[in-house]
């Protein structure tokens, strides 16, 4: 396989490309950003530097790259993750026109697997429609509609995987909240029931590398833990394995004025199943919970 990564410069795509060039492959990394091009290349990867709106640089930086497989991790979120609508609107339009962009110059170029890495938190469940009444939510449903769409009328082998939230050393969102947990900055929220898909960074990677040539086209996977969790649970386990003072406890309704943010995401219950990954793909994930995941986490910190 030669392998391209939009994105390659991303939270997933600097461990995606270490691991694809570990396993043999040709990797070029695309960035819009010069500040890891010389990691990149120590890696071992080519690197192209084109702005993913910018339509006749993807086209060319495609072209020349001749690859076989595409992944698409063209994301530009905030490092420590997204807190008001303002912060996600260029990932949007990257998952909107980046995806047109790239997906033309793919099959321009003959690519024959197009792997996206989407939301599961955003994604749309049943058909594929639009969700106007969430810009975050509309964008993922353009992203995945135009691979699928593609991917019907032959034109390419698309995949959708659908990624849990990250967590891991390597995700700058975990460690601004390791950093405000020890500074009992992040309360809890008293009887918080959401349920949170999430996965760990080492996993995306490893069922992401599975897919590639093992995932039939218009595939969708949920790739998650085994077990959903709340966001009190996640900061209460991080203060317990830093060893933190206990994170201070808040109504229900106290987010809602202060953060909205914090008040959305105790608001979401969305259990996923991770079992269409493991039997069509042979997946199994290194760490079945979070807790699993922190605890080797911050073992291996020590």
């Amino acid at each position: 396989m030669n392998i391209l990564i939009a994105g390659g410069s991303g939270t997933i795509g600097i461990p995606l490309v270490r691991a694809l060039i570990a396993a043999g492959h040709p990797v070029t990394a695309m960035t819009r950003s010069t500040n890891k091009k010389d990691e990149l290349k120590r890696m071992g990867a080519s690197v192209v530097v084109a702005d993913a709106l910018n339509r006749d640089a993807v086209i060319a930086a495609v072209k020349a790259a001749t690859p076989t497989h595409v992944i698409h991790q063209l994301t530009a979120l905030p490092k420590m993750g997204p807190r008001r609508p303002a912060d996600v609107e260029a990932t949007n339009q990257l998952r909107i026109e980046g995806t047109r962009n790239l997906l033309e110059a793919a099959i321009h170029a003959g690519v024959r697997r197009f792997l996206v890495g989407s939301y599961a938190v955003l994604a749309p469940r049943g058909a594929i429609t639009p969700q106007t009444g969430n810009a975050a939510a509309a964008a993922v449903a353009s992203m995945e509609t135009q691979v699928l769409s593609a991917t019907a009328q032959g034109s390419i082998g698309g995949v959708i995987l659908r990624y849990g939230m990250f967590y891991g050393l390597e995700v700058p969102s975990t460690v601004a909240m390791i950093d405000m947990i020890r500074k009992r900055r992040l309360p809890v929220v008293r009887n918080d029931s959401s349920q949170l898909p999430v996965i760990h960074l080492d996993d995306a990677v490893g069922a992401t590398l599975r897919a590639l040539d093992i995932a039939p086209a218009g595939s969708i996977y949920d790739l998650v833990d085994d077990q959903g969790v709340s966001l009190s649970e996640i900061v209460e386990s991080i203060a317990e394995y830093t060893n933190s003072a206990k994170p201070f406890k808040v109504p229900a309704w106290l987010p809602g004025l202060v953060s909205p943010y914090l008040a959305r995401m105790t608001s979401i219950r969305l259990p996923l199943s991770n079992t269409k990954a493991k039997t069509e793909l042979g997946w199994q994930p290194k760490y079945k919970t979070m807790r699993e995941g922190l605890a080797h986490m911050f073992h291996k910190a020590a």
